[in-house]
């Protein structure tokens, strides 16, 4: 005990020695990306990944005085290796900002060294409401799940589904959805039969679906993180829930745009909610995507990858106000408030919260030359966090 008493003393001195140094020492500004790019969520960091370095490669990679340099770090998933790189990067690489983040337990992990060293820490991916309150440095440019799934039951409510099972994955973004889609959903007037929480790694989403036919709802509600929707809509498939009449409704990870071509035509017709749609109709949005798919083998962008590149716009604009010479604190101030048209549309980073401000979309799964596509066809305008207000 106090020889690990001793490593953080000895740790929360370097950060903070780190927090000294303003500028690295070679006049670079130096941006940490964590990711992770191996393991069961390699496609979420690949997603993050392009979409940096596609933002550098459009805008250069000198801005305010300063040359920019990403530094792209795997952290596999695994909130452990997200601490150490973390500490590695402010203590050793003295970088200037920490960006990324895959999922809330990673973001977590690294808001008490944002904390100590004073370093702006850009959440590009991971969605619980709480994660903006773990350090008075993170930013998030991605989304939080409160926005989305109250949307989505407001939806529900006013379209025939009275009667809904629950199934997310067991970790801070599915209890989120879990509790504010139950919320919303209730006050309605409608009734959520039964909650059913799967495993983050490895899920076997066959016993729960058995459940969920078991209860014949008007519908199950789903939350699985991106990438793991394939397995979850072939098992609703296997298990016959489409043809017992039970509709699937989700929030957007479950239908994401980077897999949902492979799901087939179990998925066509599914209702979801979420930030951004790769079908998302603007001329920005279709450059975005035309520029992504160009850069990358054809891939599709999908809600992480306008995360990602939203919180670049983030970062290059702070440096741009505090003309490369802005610490911490003047980078931070910098960040909060910036409104500006994304691929996504309209949004802003509240100045209280740090935390987005964005449309919300209700899209169906739809087939359009030949391709699955989440097609939006209801938009809720200025979306705050309703987790923020509670």
């Amino acid at each position: 005990m106090q020889k690990r008493q001793f490593l953080s003393v000895i740790t929360a001195v370097a950060l903070a020695a780190g927090a000294g140094s303003v500028l690295a020492q070679d006049g670079v500004f130096k941006i940490g990306l964590i990711v992770p790019l191996t393991g069961p969520f390699a496609s979420t960091g690949k997603q993050l990944e392009a979409a940096a370095r596609l933002y550098m490669a459009q805008n250069g990679n000198s801005v305010g005085g300063r040359k920019v340099e990403l530094i792209v770090r795997d952290d596999t998933g695994t909130p452990e290796i997200t601490k150490r790189i973390a500490q590695e990067l402010v203590v050793n690489d003295k970088i200037n900002v920490l960006a990324g983040f895959g999922l809330t337990p990673l973001a977590l992990a690294t808001a008490p060294i944002a904390t100590q060293s004073k370093t702006p820490l850009v959440v590009m991916s991971a969605a619980t409401s709480s994660i903006t309150q773990a350090s008075p440095y993170i930013i998030r440019t991605s989304f939080t799940v409160p926005q989305v799934v109250t949307a989505l039951a407001d939806w529900a409510s006013k379209n025939g589904i009275k009667k809904v099972v629950s199934l997310v994955t067991d970790y801070g973004p599915g209890v989120d959805s879990e509790k504010y889609f139950k919320e919303t959903f209730v006050a309605n007037g409608g009734t959520v039969i039964e909650t059913l929480r799967v495993p983050l790694r490895n899920p076997d989403f066959a016993p729960f679906l058995q459940k969920v036919r078991d209860a014949k709802p008007d519908a199950l509600f789903a939350f699985v993180p991106s990438g793991a929707g394939s397995a979850l809509m072939k098992q609703f498939a296997e298990r016959g829930l489409d043809k017992a009449g039970i509709r699937m409704i989700a929030e957007g990870s479950v239908t994401d745009d980077d897999i949902l071509n492979s799901m087939g035509d179990v998925a066509n017709g599914v209702v979801t909610a979420h930030h951004y749609s790769a079908a998302h109709n603007s001329p920005l949005n279709k450059r975005f995507v035309e520029a992504f798919m160009k850069a990358n083998n054809n891939q599709r962008p999908n809600f992480m990858a306008v995360g990602a590149y939203d919180g670049m716009r983030v970062i290059y604009e702070a440096i741009k106000a505090t003309k490369g010479a802005g610490g911490g604190d003047a980078l931070l101030a910098a960040m909060k408030g910036q409104i500006f048209e994304s691929p996504r549309g309209p949004m802003f980073i509240d100045a209280q919260t740090r935390d987005v401000v964005h449309n919300i979309y209700i899209r169906k799964v739809e087939r359009k030359d030949g391709q699955l596509f989440n097609v939006e066809f209801e938009t809720i305008k200025d979306v705050k966090d309703p987790g923020k207000s509670k």
